[in-house]
């Protein structure tokens, strides 16, 4: 059917459209060949394909080839001869208006439209004055604040198309025209119309700035939830159907803020509450009613399922998918609180439509054919009376039975079952429809706002065109009203076409559109469908059937739009503007007459329950059209203003009218309060029927596209002139098709003289004022001829290029070829030459080897010869050498055997004589022997002479025993023993010598001589065993030495493992240690960033509450200024004190106040009305307490954690390894710590010294040159030398205590492994067995050894004096070390605790400041101040406290000061008696010294307290900062305040002070804000601030700040006040200004950026204009209005030097730069990611330009450190973007990894929006997009589409000190400060 449908509409809409034939006037007839044409299909609707031969006239088949490869012959209808729809150009494909196109018509529109919404993700497309939005099915971040912001402001067709542009221009229009507008949002039914109504009026509510005031928005949605539930339902198409319409009036005053809302319903689909087809529900509210009956408050509705009662069950599906019931229940109950609904008039509510279901299971049983009745006591009903408060048995009979009056009685009549049912019905849905009317009531009350309404902005939801299978009464009425509102459309775009036409003197043609009002009066004219039907209601026995008789007989044949369908005589089809509808005759009768009994009303009207005789009081009254009732839909409106008067009886009369008489008065209404707008329209679309996101369904979209009138649109543009240029935009885009001479100066004439020659006919265009008009189809033509001209010059470039190329190619290659030859030749010739020189030298080779082979012959022959001679020559030899031989051997034997004979005969000589004498000398002897014997007695006393020999030896002997056990000492003994052994072997051979002279000289001792032998022998025995005994001993000693030696190796190999295992772990505890480090260096990176990013993100909330707090407190200003307008009279001579007075004054107020509320009684008697205003920089100072305490304490916790983390490591390290030299260590860290006890004694002395003599002290006492600071300084330096000679004795004297203890300090066992280590080491020095022993030997006498006494370490025992005297100075230290310890923590404790307060109190505070938000202006206002009261009593109390405790203080530090005063009296008393009389006399006389100029000017101001307001208003109020700036020096004004804050700090007067900081500060306030659009204005006083807050700190006397002062500036320091808490008072000001100043950039560099940055052409001739449509866009051609770049960069210069010009601080102008840049950056490329034809690669080129630009502005002012360029990073990476490639992978990877600095929204966005401006570049195809996504998934930012413009960088303020010196300040006259003088 559907197919059938297009084909018909397509036949008929064939002549309306401009075809292929229509362009032939203007191509070539035979040049058609590759024409790309669209083609019907029943699947796609329309199909592309491509012409294969050239058409000719006549020819009736086509032969095409379409997309997907395929060849086809297309048929021409034979009748109509009409040629397919040509096909737009691709370049002209995607365009943001559907009247852009060249070729208007269906498929043109249906192609881009799917293109934008599949390819782009673009789902607004503008079709001239309407907008088309697709539901995309899907949550988009296009809706946010920064989108509206991006959108407020701008011209509907400077941005891509948005329901935000739409809403924009009604809001325009309205302030502009001062006229209403509408929004009319159409669709059907799930296409997006409630949301893009909720859009709209979301729109409103924030570019009206009311968001924060009125949330007139919040309400309307929080009405939704009601209006959807009670609305609403499931049908076949939508799970949340409307089933009504509604005009919503946005109220505004006349400064256009929204002021209230009113709502008017229309179109309820009452028939739902009592039936329902298949698949679908009734309205929500019964079914959350149901799924919420267990709820203790609804046990009295008796409900249970939805299953149970016949009003929710018909449909059969009771459940929506993914939706709770119960839970929307509670939020519409939410909703309703919101609103203002009751609790009761809830419940209420809920009972009503309770009632109404149970209502609907009462059973009617038949008594007979025409009477009925319901069983008694029957429970549905009885739950309905209950509920509904009435009598059952009176609503039981009128439910059966009805009243019929006649002219003369009334009788009551029974009625059938049927007709009961009917009743029953129709009172339910009348209930329903009362109650519907009543929420409307009170949701338009919530909304109604009691401020005159000057103009409003209305939103029409309302059905689109619908046809169904089956189309009854609801159909017909919404198809009626559609077509009003399509002619209503029809009018407006025909009237905007004439006016258009007429503006630019145009002759006028009129355009035959087609006109719907035949349909309408064939529907609402006399005798039309409406007034048949009515008539028929009114027949008493009318039917459907005889009024389609009716209708028949009226209309058929008669109107054209009329039709019978064939098969059916209770059906009629209508011919609407959108298609063909055949409509069920069947039910019309009886919605039409919607009858309701009225005694059933009148039972309704008698209940009890309150609520519901309120629904029908509209029945009493005087009943508008617009509130009367339909069975189909209820067309309900709001009562008119003045209601007509008239009789009873003609509001009963009135109260009869039909429904579709009352339908029809309500539709008129609207039309009327729609044509008293200016209409804007939206057409929803839905894409699919299967809500899938962005999936495109042709044949629904052409449905929906001709039902709600953009074909209509498109075809009435097609009929006249659709395409149209400006002559500039023209000689722009088209200047390639000129030639030189044709460009004339005059820029029109120019266009003229070109269309004639390229555009023959020229019905095809027309000339405007401004513009060029085309036919559809001719800038298509004019793009052929641009793209043939742009192809020919490519070809032409391209064959310049390639023969260029081709060219050098041959070049390359004969010069190649000729250095090929040059080596080839060369190659041969030292071939030749090679082998000439082969040949000569194969000559000589040969000449050689044959001499060499006769040379070899004549060799060989002498050889031989000769070794034949040398043979025969040798053996001769031989054998005269072998005869010599023999003959020398036989003289050699003669001789050895001679001499041999000879000596054998000599030896048996001698041995016969020596035999001989033996002989003789035995008998000698034997003589002599017994001799001796004789003699043998006096031998014995020699032997008992050597007894005490043996003894020696036994002791020997036992000695040698005692060795095995003691090694060392058997050693020793035998050394002992070896020395007496020798000197008895030396006496015993003196007495054997002595024995031997006795025996020679007595002649007589031979028989001794042989005891003595024996002797001799037995004593050598001994001294041989004595031998082997010692031979055993060394063996042993040897044994124990090579054990010894083992065990030493063995101790070696165990050390050199244990210095392994050492090494080891020294270095895996360096790694680790090298780990950790580079660990916590990340993690100190890291948390570095983290901290700054914390610390920016603090500054800028910080920032943001200064800056809503500053706002609040300008609102409060005006409103106290409007109340006292309004309120007071301002009596004669009083005056009202400034709101803003005061405002900053810090809590010494109030401390002052107190202790001089004695001493100044006079301030009691000032007005009453005078009051000490609020002072809210208290809270702004604690809020600064509380973030200093908070960082205070992590830097403790951090430090705790760290040192925790430190004694950890040395914990492990010690059980790792042993400690060593511990004495040492110990020593060291006693050495430490009495330094830096020492260190901190001695600052804080010197320190505390100082500070009394500078503070306390006349500064010329305390002078650095003064005798008392001379004396007290030598003093000091004499105690600091000696303090540090007796520290380094203590030093000494402890040193020395460590090494003796050291020394006598016992083993211990658990040092095992480090004495060892020791001993392995003195061991290995020792080289000698003797020194092993003796050391192994003396180890174990000191181990036996007893420990000495340490009182005789020295001979005096000083040592130990020493020793027991640092023990004692140890445990004093270690007892104040412990104290100390003990306060530290107690202090950390109550820090701590005092961290705890603040942090409840900050939170206190915040909660305070939520509730104070949340509040009224009114009760805020009050709150705020109740609660500053209160939080002031606190602190002066606590003030109070803290100024006894400064009194207490202040009078010690008097007393201390008498003292040094007294010191200091003596001292110069002393130096004056040193002083001669002459000099006392000489000195005042002397000349030189009378004019003292640096005395006389000490950089003080002085001015009386009445002149203050005097200074206040010539410096601050009434000061020109161009005349300052340009005459005088830089931050004069802050100069000459500062210089008056030191004269009244030297003059200790605080209130004077206190006056001038606070005068000071409020009237910067007050210039400010009335100046405060002044650029110049708000520059100079964040200078002077600044300046201010740097003099404050510069002379406040704080280390910190007086590093880079000189002398003279350190002498001007403040020496009274600490003005530290002005110092922040200065910098929230400062902060203020500074965002101020931002603010007044943005708002002079916003015009400026979109032009200069993105639509100006800065390289003229890189980018091309592309056709546009109705909505014109901002012209890219430099106008005289038009700014540009160099506007841009001229204005920067302008800021750049006033802020040079005023002194400001350079870091300060580095921020502002930077935050100027991130304005340009931020704006330009949310632009370009709102605007389509913005994404080019031309354009990126453009941008990227312009960027260079600017970063050569950055350079040219030495600001390319300021962070400026990085905030364009975003932009620049856009521009890059468009450039670049995009096509493969590896671009893909490219794109991700260069455009790091976009998140990927914008990143996806800028792909989807890239479009060719020519058509040499390429479309990015969506599977690349998908990669990119694919890419992107993983990364982690923000969803966020645009940069936040309005963000602002937090400000920092550096301290930035002045070389001026104050005393050399001069004021000029100029400025009118004759009252102060310099001091």
């Amino acid at each position: 059917m559907c197919a059938e449908m297009l084909s018909i509409v397509t036949v008929q809409r064939q002549s309306k459209i401009p075809h292929l034939q229509s362009m032939l006037t203007c191509l070539d007839e035979t040049a058609l060949k590759f024409a790309r044409v669209w083609i019907p299909d029943p699947e796609e609707v329309w199909k592309s394909a491509e012409l294969l031969k050239d058409y000719k006239p006549g020819d009736k088949v086509l032969l095409l080839h379409l997309e997907e490869g395929k060849d086809l012959e297309y048929h021409l209808d034979p009748k109509t001869k009409e040629l397919p729809h040509l096909r737009n150009p691709d370049i002209l494909v995607g365009e943001n208006d559907l009247t852009a196109l060249s070729y208007l018509h269906e498929p043109a529109v249906l192609h881009n439209l799917r293109v934008r919404f599949i390819d782009s993700k673009l789902i607004y497309t503008y079709c001239g004055i309407v907008l088309v939005a697709i539901n995309p099915y899907e949550q988009l971040p296009i809706y946010g604040e920064d989108i509206i912001n991006a959108y407020s402001g701008q011209n509907m067709g400077d941005m891509d198309p948005h329901i935000f542009a739409v809403a924009e221009e009604a809001y325009k229009q309205m302030a502009r025209d001062e006229r209403n507008q509408s929004i009319i949002v159409s669709g059907e039914s799930g296409a997006g119309k409630t949301v893009s109504a909720k859009y709209a009026m979301r729109y409103f509510a924030t570019v009206s700035g009311s968001a924060s005031e009125a949330n007139v928005e919040e309400k309307v949605l929080a009405s939704n939830p009601i209006m959807e539930s009670i609305g609403n339902a499931k049908t076949t198409r939508n799970d949340n159907s409307s089933r009504f319409g509604k005009y919503i009036e946005i109220g505004f005053d006349k400064r256009y803020r929204i002021i209230g809302a009113n709502m008017r319903t229309y179109l309820l689909e009452k028939s739902r509450v009592v039936f329902q087809a298949e698949e679908e529900r009734n309205y929500h509210i019964f079914y959350q009613l149901c799924a919420s009956a267990k709820l203790p408050e609804f046990k009295m509705l008796r409900l249970g399922n939805a299953d149970n009662f016949n009003y929710t069950k018909q449909g059969g599906s009771p459940v929506i998918e993914g939706v709770d019931d119960a839970k929307e229940m509670a939020h519409t109950r939410q909703a309703c609180t919101l609103l203002g609904i009751s609790e009761s008039h809830q419940m209420g509510i809920f009972r009503i439509l309770a009632g109404i279901l149970h209502l609907g299971n009462v059973g009617f049983t038949s008594r007979d054919a025409d009477s009925c009745t319901i069983p008694p006591k029957h429970e549905p009903l009885c739950i309905f009376c209950e509920l509904m408060g009435v009598d059952y048995e009176e609503m039981c009979h009128w439910l059966c039975h009805r009243k019929l009056a006649t002219a003369t009685e009334t009788y009551i009549k029974p009625i059938s079952k049927l007709q009961a049912t009917n009743a029953r019905d129709a009172l339910a849905k009348h209930i329903y429809a009362k109650l519907f009317n009543w929420i409307v009531d009170n949701v338009n009350q919530a909304l109604h706002s009691a401020v005159k309404q000057h103009s409003f902005i209305g939103v029409l939801d309302i059905y689109g065109f619908e046809t169904f299978e089956i189309n009854s009464f609801e159909q017909f009425c919404i198809n009626y009203a559609n077509e009003k509102l399509q002619q209503q459309f029809n009018m407006h775009v025909f009237k905007l076409e004439q006016e258009e036409y007429m503006k630019e003197q145009i002759p006028w043609t009129l355009i035959d559109f087609y006109d719907n009002q035949p349909c309408i009066n064939l529907i609402e004219s006399k005798l039309g469908i409406l007034d048949l039907l009515d008539e028929e209601c009114k027949m008493p026995k009318g039917t459907d059937d005889t009024w389609a008789q009716k209708l028949y007989n009226t209309h058929l044949n008669k109107c054209a739009l009329f039709e019978k369908p064939r098969l059916s005589n209770k059906a009629f089809i209508i011919q609407h503007f959108a298609d063909k509808v055949e409509y069920q005759c069947e039910g019309f009768l009886e919605k039409n007459k919607d009858t309701v009994f009225e005694e059933q009303i009148k039972v309704l009207k008698s209940s009890k329950f309150k609520m519901l005789p309120e629904l029908f009081q509209d029945d009493e009254k005087a009943i508008s059209p617009t509130s009367a009732t339909s069975s189909g839909r209820t067309p309900l409106t709001r009562t008119p203003a003045k209601p007509t008067k008239g009789r009873p009886g003609q509001m009963a009369k009135e109260h009869k009218k039909t429904v579709g008489h009352q339908f029809r008065n309500s539709l008129h209404l609207l039309m009327e309060t729609l044509n008293a707008t200016t209409p804007h329209y939206v057409r929803c679309i839905k894409p699919n029927d299967f809500k899938f996101p962005f999936t495109f369904d042709e044949k629904r979209a052409v449905q929906q596209l001709r039902a709600c009138g953009v074909l209509e649109t498109i075809r009435i543009s097609a009929a006249g002139f659709p395409s149209r240029w400006t002559y500039q935009e023209f000689f722009s885009r088209y200047r390639v098709l000129m030639k030189q001479k044709d460009v004339l100066s005059d820029r029109k004439q120019t266009c003229k003289n070109v269309l004639e020659k390229l555009i023959l006919d020229k019905d095809k265009y027309q000339f405007g004022k401004t513009k060029i008009f085309f036919r559809a189809g001719q800038v298509a033509y004019l793009e052929k001829l641009r793209a043939d001209k742009l192809r020919a010059a490519c070809i032409r470039i391209q064959k310049t290029i390639r023969g260029w190329l081709l060219r050098k190619k041959y070049l390359r290659m004969r010069k190649a070829a000729i250095t090929m030859q040059r080596y080839v030749r060369g190659y041969q010739a030292r071939c030749y030459a090679k082998f000439l020189r082969r040949t000569k030298a194969a000559t000589i080779i040969q000449k050689y080897w044959r001499m060499y082979v006769v040379r070899r012959r004549y060799k060989i022959r002498r050889a031989a010869t000769i070794v034949l001679q040398s043979y025969l020559r040798g053996f001769l030899a031989r054998n005269r050498y072998r005869k010599i031989l023999r003959e020398h051997k036989a003289v050699i034997i003669q001789k050895r055997v001679r001499g041999w004979l000879a000596r054998t005969h000599y030896k048996r000589s001698m041995h016969a004589i020596i035999y001989l004498q033996c002989c003789f000398r035995r008998m000698m002897a034997k003589r002599e022997l017994k001799k001796l014997k004789i003699e043998a007695r006096s031998v014995e006393r020699y032997k008992k002479l050597h007894i005490g020999m043996e003894n020696k030896i036994m002791q020997l002997q036992r000695k040698v025993d005692e060795q095995n056990k003691d090694y060392k000492c058997l050693v020793e003994k035998l050394t002992n023993l070896e020395g007496i052994y020798n000197s008895e072997t030396e006496k015993l051979r003196s007495d054997l010598e002595r024995l031997q002279l006795s025996e020679e000289e007595a002649k007589v001792a031979t028989g001794r001589v042989l005891s003595l032998q024996e002797e001799i022998a037995k004593l050598r025995k001994d001294l041989e065993q004595t031998r082997s005994e010692k031979k055993c001993i060394e063996e042993h000693a040897d044994r124990y030495k090579q054990e010894t030696e083992q065990l030493v190796s063995n101790l070696k190999e165990e050390n050199t493992l244990l210095k392994q295992e050492k090494e080891a772990l020294n270095h895996r505890i360096v790694q680790q240690a090298k780990e950790m480090t580079e660990t916590m260096e990340k993690k100190l990176v890291e948390e570095t960033k983290q901290l700054e990013l914390d610390l920016n993100d603090e500054r800028l909330r910080y920032q943001n509450l200064l800056n809503e707090f500053s706002r609040l407190e300008e609102r409060y200003d005006d409103l106290k200024e409007e109340m006292t307008l309004m309120v007071h009279v301002p009596k004669p001579g009083h005056k009202r004190t400034d709101s803003t007075h005061s405002s900053n004054e810090s809590e010494y107020i109030f401390s002052s106040e107190i202790a001089e509320m004695e001493d100044i009684p006079s301030r009691t008697e000032e007005p009453s009305e005078k009051k000490v205003p609020l002072d809210m920089s208290l809270f702004l100072k604690l809020q600064k307490r509380v973030t200093e305490l908070e960082q205070e304490k992590q830097v403790m916790q951090d430090e705790l954690d760290r040192k925790e983390e430190q004694v950890l490591r040395s914990k492990a390290k010690e059980e790792e390894r042993p400690q060593i030299r511990g004495a040492e260590l110990e020593y060291e860290s006693l050495k430490r710590q009495e330094l830096e006890s020492e260190n901190k004694k001695l600052k804080n002395e010197l320190n505390e010294l100082r500070k009394a003599l500078s503070e306390k002290s006349a500064p010329e006492v305390t002078a650095p040159g003064a005798p008392a600071y001379r004396v007290l300084m030598e003093q000091l330096t004499s105690v600091s030398e000696e303090l540090d000679v007796r520290k380094e004795e203590v030093l000494i004297l402890r040193s020395q205590l460590v090494s003796q203890k050291e020394a006598i300090q016992p083993k211990d066992d658990k040092n095992t492994m480090t004495d060892s280590t020791i001993l392995l080491e003195d061991v290995q020095k020792m080289k000698d067995k003797g020194e092993i022993a003796q050391a192994y030997i003396g180890l174990k006498e000191t181990n036996r050894s007893s420990a000495l006494d340490y009182h005789e370490l020295n001979e005096d025992g000083e040592l130990w004096l020493v020793y027991e005297g640092l023990k004692q100075a140890n445990r004093l230290l270690e007892s104040q070390l412990q104290s100390q310890k003990r306060s530290h923590e107690n202090e950390a404790e109550a820090l701590r605790g005092e961290i705890q307060s603040l942090k409840e109190e900050n939170n206190r505070q915040q909660q305070l400041l939520a509730q104070n938000l949340q509040l009224p202006p009114e009760a805020r206002i009050e709150a705020s101040l109740q609660h500053e009261i209160t939080r002031l009593t606190n602190e002066n109390l606590d003030l109070m406290e803290q100024l006894e405790k400064q009194d207490k203080t202040v009078r010690k530090l008097k007393k201390q000061l008498k003292v040094f005063a007294k010191k200091i009296g003596e001292l110069e008393v002393g130096q004056m008696e040193n002083i001669s009389p002459g000099q006392i006399i000489d000195e005042p006389i002397r000349p030189v010294n009378i004019p003292r100029k640096e005395k006389d000017f000490q950089g003080m101001l002085e001015y009386k307290k009445e002149d203050e307001q005097k200074l206040v208003k010539n410096l601050i109020l009434e000061l020109k900062p161009r005349g300052v700036a340009v005459n005088l020096i830089p931050g004069l004004p802050a100069y000459i305040l500062f210089m008056c804050v030191r004269h009244a700090d030297y003059l200790n007067d605080d209130q004077k002070v206190r006056s001038l900081l606070t005068s000071t500060i409020n009237s910067i306030k007050k210039v400010l804000k009335k100046r405060g659009d002044d650029f110049e204005t708000v520059s100079f006083w964040l200078s002077n601030t600044c300046r201010f807050l740097h003099c404050l700190k510069q002379y406040s006397g704080e280390e910190g700040f007086m590093k880079h002062n000189t002398s003279r500036q350190n002498e001007h320091c403040l020496t009274n006040f600490d003005l530290a808490e002005y110092r922040q008072v200065l910098s929230d000001l400062a902060i203020q200004i500074y965002q101020q100043l931002v603010r007044v950039l943005e708002n002079i560099l916003q015009p400026m950026i979109v032009s200069g940055m993105l639509e100006h052409e800065t390289i003229q001739g890189v980018s091309g204009v592309k056709p546009t449509g109705l909505r014109k866009r901002t012209s890219s051609i430099a106008d005289e209005g038009t700014y540009t770049l160099d506007s841009i960069l001229r204005q920067l210069n302008s800021f750049h030097s006033v802020m040079c010009q005023h002194g400001m601080d350079p870091e300060l102008i580095k921020q502002v730069v930077k935050q100027m840049f991130y304005i340009i950056g931020a704006i330009t490329l949310n632009n370009l990611l709102l605007r389509k034809d913005m994404c080019s690669w031309s354009k990126g080129m453009q941008i990227r330009y312009n960027v260079s630009q600017l970063e050569e502005w950055l350079r040219d002012k030495n600001l390319m450190n300021s962070g400026a360029k990085e905030t364009l990073e975003p932009l620049i990476q856009a521009a890059q973007l468009l450039q670049v490639k995009k096509k493969t992978d590896d671009d893909a990877e490219a794109i991700c990894s260069m455009c790091n600095a976009l998140t990927t929204a914008q990143i996806v966005k800028v792909l989807n929006l890239y479009t060719p401006v020519n058509e040499f570049e390429e479309r990015v195809s969506v599977s690349f997009i998908r990669t990119i996504q694919m890419r992107l998934r993983d990364r982690k930012d923000s969803p966020q589409l645009l940069m936040d413009a309005k963000h602002i960088f937090p400000v920092t303020f550096p301290f930035n000190p002045s070389s001026l010196a104050l005393e050399t300040i001069q004021i000029p006259a100029s400025l009118g400060l004759g009252f102060i003088s310099r001091v």
